[in-house]
C-alpha cells in the first residue's frame, strides 16, 4: 500500500508492465475513498479505486485488468484509435 501512496498526478497509466501507456492520472485521493481519477484518450474521466492498482513507480502506475470495470476496459480498447500512425 506504501507504493501507491506515491501516485503522483500526471504519472502514465498501464493495463500491463512494458505495455503501450493507456492514460494518466488526473487525481490522487487517498482517505476514506482511496482511489485515483485516470484520463483515458478519446474516453475522458474514469474513477479507479486503489485496489486495482498493481503498482506504482518510475512515474508509472500498473493496473490489474480483473478489476477494472468494464466501461474502462473498452475505454482503454479505444485509447490509440485516433492517432496516425508515422506522425
Amino acid at each position: 500500500m506504501e507504493q501507491k501512496k506515491n501516485i503522483e498526478i500526471g504519472a502514465q497509466v498501464y493495463i500491463e508492465e512494458g505495455g503501450d501507456p493507456c492514460g494518466a492520472v488526473r487525481d490522487v485521493r487517498l482517505g476514506n475513498r482511496d482511489e485515483i481519477t485516470i484520463y483515458v484518450e478519446n474516453s475522458g474521466e474514469f474513477m479507479v479505486s486503489l485496489d486495482a492498482v498493481r503498482t506504482a513507480h518510475d512515474g508509472k502506475v500498473i493496473l490489474d485488468r480483473t478489476r477494472l470495470d468494464q466501461r474502462l476496459l473498452d475505454a482503454v480498447a479505444h485509447a490509440h484509435d485516433a492517432e496516425v500512425p508515422g506522425l
